[in-house]
């Protein structure tokens, strides 16, 4: 009897993909926005003067480049903007490699900008994107001139290890299947220090990316291919200066690690936002934009 419920109650939350044509008509600024990287279709964005220094966004989990509108559009007044869609994530197609390691995500980054003939860029990572971007700057420092991590991966919590591969839940891996909109949203919440944040049409564009063809598959791929290593050893070889922007009240990953942050980074400063959680770009854009903005455009 149990299975049966199971097996009713995923017929009836069943959510199929949606169609790929239809998300790019709907999110995509242009039919250029595409780029073929190590054989992956990504989704780009390439925005402001094309002499102007370069500045790479790399967004978080489950996520795509639209977290970053606010912050590109002020930006590229006085920057190139680069922002992507991670492989599996937004409008970019899952990897068909099946590799979706903070390595292989290192590799796409610099080819990619190898494609644009970049050869140096400041790196702004949130989150996950966070993690890439500072691996990125640990392992390559040729490649970045600065860095923003926005409230950044890295750091195991609690109960978890280094280098172990997570375990993913079976009830999380049903998301392939079953991802309704009011469940998405229930997920969501609690990365917003202000609820009115989560709106209704911001809901709508993270559900509908999800269902991009393969994306949940992709999702739960890099899940539990996210095997972490102890970030300090590479923290503090790096020698880009570094902005940390973290909102105080970020219930996904806790303010408290930005102290571990600015403790093994040389050249880092830290913006603290009060009554912002895990989202600023989102949900604050207008507190964190003036810093971020002088950060960058900074010659020191």
């Amino acid at each position: 009897m149990p299975v049966l419920i199971l097996l009713l109650s995923l017929w009836l939350l069943w959510t199929p993909d949606l169609d790929l044509a239809q998300l790019q008509r709907t999110y995509q600024a242009a039919p250029s926005d595409r780029m073929n990287v190590l054989g992956v279709d990504l989704h780009v964005r390439d925005s402001g003067p094309r002499d102007a220094p370069a500045v790479l966004l790399i967004h978080g989990f489950g996520s795509s480049l639209h977290t970053w509108e606010p912050w590109a559009q002020d930006l590229s007044q006085q920057l190139r903007v680069v922002r992507l869609d991670l492989p599996g994530s937004g409008l970019s197609s899952p990897d068909p490699t099946g590799d979706y390691t903070d390595s292989r995500s290192v590799a796409l980054v610099l080819a990619l900008l190898d494609q644009l003939a970049i050869p140096r860029a400041s790196v702004v990572g949130h989150s996950m994107g966070g993690r890439i971007a500072w691996t990125l700057a640990a392992t390559h420092p040729e490649r970045v001139n600065k860095l923003v991590l926005v409230a950044p991966d890295g750091f195991a919590s609690p109960g978890f290890a280094y280098g172990e591969a997570p375990d993913v839940p079976a009830t999380l891996q049903l998301m392939r299947f079953s991802l309704p909109k009011w469940l998405l949203r229930m997920n969501l919440a609690p990365a917003y220090a202000d609820a009115s944040a989560l709106t209704d049409e911001r809901t709508t564009r993270y559900h509908q990316l999800m269902l991009a063809p393969g994306s949940r598959s992709a999702m739960i791929a890099r899940m539990q291919q996210s095997v972490l290593v102890d970030p300090v050893p590479l923290l503090q070889s790096i020698r880009a200066p570094t902005l940390l922007v973290w909102g105080q009240q970020d219930a996904m990953i806790p303010f408290s690690n930005a102290t571990d942050y600015t403790q093994a980074l040389a050249h880092s400063q830290l913006l603290a936002l009060d009554g912002v959680g895990h989202l600023p770009q989102e949900e604050a854009p207008e507190h964190t934009l003036p810093q971020v903005r002088n950060f960058l455009l900074s010659t020191q």
